[in-house]
């Protein structure tokens, strides 16, 4: 089969996935999905899996668990959510996006199966839960030894949730998705805690007292095994390197010295000591000095204080909460000497906006607000608006075309580059829907790392 025709079948595929229930609309139930994968012969029990949900950080975090087992010899299937350009990009093996033939398989493979739960269930399989069947399958039929499957939104609910996890990873709990999961920090934690197993193993970051609390009681309740950052385990030292930064982390077993990360960001640290800790929980042994070095210094994250261009300086981040704005913001103004950060910021409807720009505001001088093509895209007149009470109508311009804000700021930023001595930056963020356009329009424009 050609690469034409593999790219028309994955687009039809993706067609009927889209016109499925949206994966930002959850129902509080695991039916669908459990009566899925019971027709499917229950392939994401053929494995073992490292589970992880959280707030922010949770695809970085994978990334991280599949390098380190990758570099032990596993075979590694990842799931992860959403994607930032491509929907193949979720399901990974061997650390590549699924091929498309093996895709387009895999959907043939189960598209039946959608068409006989769809019949007998008051709502269809939805997008998320079709995508994360596929995954399963994909993964049994590779074979994988090892699958790290993040949640899509929350926990107990989520369409993931139907495995049984060895480990159980929990990054850091702030705001996100309110209407679904409730409106304060002890009930989100109380939903992402859902996905603990009895007698596994809980990997747990640093947290709130109010957050820590309800996750050691549900620890508790299955009665897993907690490590907790800060206790188990740790980031002993960071300072900066070029490219990214230098860490010492405690691990489980022992520390492990001078590690070079090629991430910005003392929340990058977090991860990769949270990422350690869940590999080592999983294999019960310390890991070699030389093979964790080595592991992390092969890791990347796209879209996430991603610098996609440096004359001038281009970072994409996919930043679309005031956790995750403020994780950029901090890093920001800590880890980059720029004299002026040009922001372009795009952001979602059902997104709290104002607590982004909030956090945006320490570290933005100029506010170029735009909007994606996504159709939960808020409008970029809406942004203004809200942008209103954190910069100063000097500070503020609207484009409702992402390209023309994008190629605007570049622009600025180029031309105050060539008058001054210092240097200044574009910083593209707001949504992983935006990350994902902006790596596409930068690409299109012709503007090469």
């Amino acid at each position: 089969m050609s690469n034409t025709d593999n790219q028309d079948q994955l687009e039809v595929i993706e067609q009927l996935l889209n016109k499925r229930w949206p994966e930002n609309i959850i129902e509080p139930t695991l039916d669908r999905i459990a009566a899925l994968t019971d027709a499917l012969g229950s392939p994401h029990l053929s494995y073992p899996t490292i589970h992880i949900a959280g707030t922010n950080g949770k695809t970085t975090t994978a990334r991280m668990i599949d390098q380190l087992l990758a570099a032990l010899g596993y075979r590694v299937g990842r799931y992860t959510s959403p994607h930032l350009q491509s929907f193949t990009e979720r399901i990974s093996i061997k650390g590549a996006p699924i091929s498309p033939d093996l895709m387009i398989a895999t959907y043939n493979d189960i598209a039946l199966y959608l068409d006989l739960i769809d019949s007998g269930q008051l709502n269809p399989i939805s997008y998320f839960e079709a995508l994360t069947a596929m995954a399963f399958v994909a993964f049994a039929e590779y074979p994988v030894d090892i699958a790290v499957i993040e949640a899509g939104l929350g926990g107990q609910w989520d369409a993931t949730n139907v495995v049984s996890s060895q480990v159980s990873v929990m990054t850091p709990i702030g705001f996100d998705h309110m209407e679904y999961l409730g409106n304060t920090l002890t009930e989100i934690a109380q939903t992402k805690a859902g996905i603990f197993k009895p007698e596994s193993n809980v990997v747990l970051a640093a947290q709130s007292s109010e957050v820590a609390k309800v996750l050691m009681a549900q620890v508790a309740k299955v009665s897993a095994i907690p490590f907790r950052e800060g206790i188990e385990f740790a980031v002993k030292k960071r300072e900066l390197a070029v490219g990214g930064q230098l860490i010492s982390l405690q691990a489980l077993y022992g520390d492990v010295d001078d590690i070079y990360l090629p991430l910005y960001g003392d929340h990058q640290a977090g991860n990769a000591a949270l990422a350690l800790a869940s590999v080592e929980a999983f294999a019960g042994v310390k890991l070699d000095d030389e093979l964790v070095k080595d592991a992390f210094s092969k890791v990347t994250s796209p879209g996430r204080c991603e610098i996609v261009y440096r004359d001038p300086t281009v970072i994409i981040d996919a930043a679309h909460n005031p956790h995750g704005a403020k994780a950029i913001a901090r890093t920001i103004n800590s880890e980059f000497d720029f004299e002026m950060v040009v922001g372009v910021v795009a952001v979602l409807a059902e997104k709290d906006a104002a607590g982004v720009l909030a956090e945006l505001a320490t570290c933005v001088d100029y506010l170029i607000v735009s909007q994606s093509q996504s159709a939960r895209a808020m409008k970029s007149t809406q942004l203004a608006k809200i942008a209103t009470d954190y910069f100063k109508p000097e500070q503020i311009e609207v484009f409702g075309d992402l390209t023309g804000a994008i190629t605007y700021a570049l622009e600025k930023v180029t031309l105050t580059n060539q008058v001054s001595e210092a240097v200044s930056a574009v910083l593209i963020t707001g949504s992983v829907v935006t990350a994902g356009a902006a790596r596409e329009i930068i690409k299109r424009l012709g503007v090469k790392k």
